[in-house]
């Protein structure tokens, strides 16, 4: 139970469910998103979308592929579902991202385009024959012998074809979405740079957050809906 599970008192605060109503809540298998940034699969299904009433209907929904996350046929029904991942139900014509609202809640924002996701660097290691190995923010990880690849730039990429569509940096004038922390869920323009705190003007006010938090982004990707 444990192992499977965690009390629903001690789920993160980031997911939008209930705590008093039942006792334990499915724990997700570990992966490359922090807890607080993600949810299983089922729960997602369950108690977000409504698509199932107990885990037994979301482990069969998941066993018939009626689920695709990035692009990908999910059957694990503790799978995370994390921050910029895809979510697809064909059957329904439904498609989301899951991202943060403002609340510092996670959320599934209703998109049309499918292909397109963001996926932000947060390391590089150095190979043999000058090649470069990127980190990315979902666990996945690719080889390039591209050297101007910088950590906290982020990727976007088409998830159909696996290749790059744009890169957006990480620098004055970018465009970027706060990912955790009192102003998690919000977005505005990067106006400076200053070793771990990065100054961010959301509407007419300028705020400071740690580095950590920002997720570069184009400024039109709340609108597909």
């Amino acid at each position: 139970m444990v192992k499977n599970h965690l009390k629903r008192l001690k789920m993160p605060r980031t997911w939008p469910i209930p705590r008093k109503t039942n006792t334990w809540i499915t724990r997700q298998n570990s992966g490359p998103h922090r807890i607080e940034n993600s949810m299983p699969v089922n729960v997602v299904l369950r108690d977000l979308l409504g698509y199932a009433r107990t885990t037994k209907e979301a482990k069969k929904i998941l066993n018939d592929k009626e689920v695709l996350i990035n692009k990908i046929a999910r059957k694990d029904h503790r799978f995370p579902v994390g921050i910029f991942d895809i979510i697809e139900i064909p059957k329904n014509k439904e498609n989301y991202v899951m991202i943060l609202n403002k609340k510092g809640k996670l959320y599934l924002h209703k998109i049309n385009e499918t292909s397109k996701k963001y996926i932000k660097i947060i390391g590089k290691t150095a190979l043999k024959k000058n090649k470069i190995q990127i980190n990315l923010h979902d666990g996945s990880n690719f080889i390039s012998d591209k050297k101007d690849y910088k950590v906290n730039d982020t990727l976007v990429i088409d998830l159909k074809t696996k290749k790059i569509l744009k890169e957006l940096k990480f620098e004055n004038g970018s465009y970027a979405f706060i990912t955790s922390g009192k102003y998690s869920g919000s977005s505005g323009e990067i106006k400076s740079i200053k070793d771990k705190q990065i100054e961010i003007k959301i509407d007419k006010d300028a705020i400071k957050v740690p580095k950590e938090y920002i997720f570069v982004v184009e400024e039109d990707f709340m609108k597909d809906e």
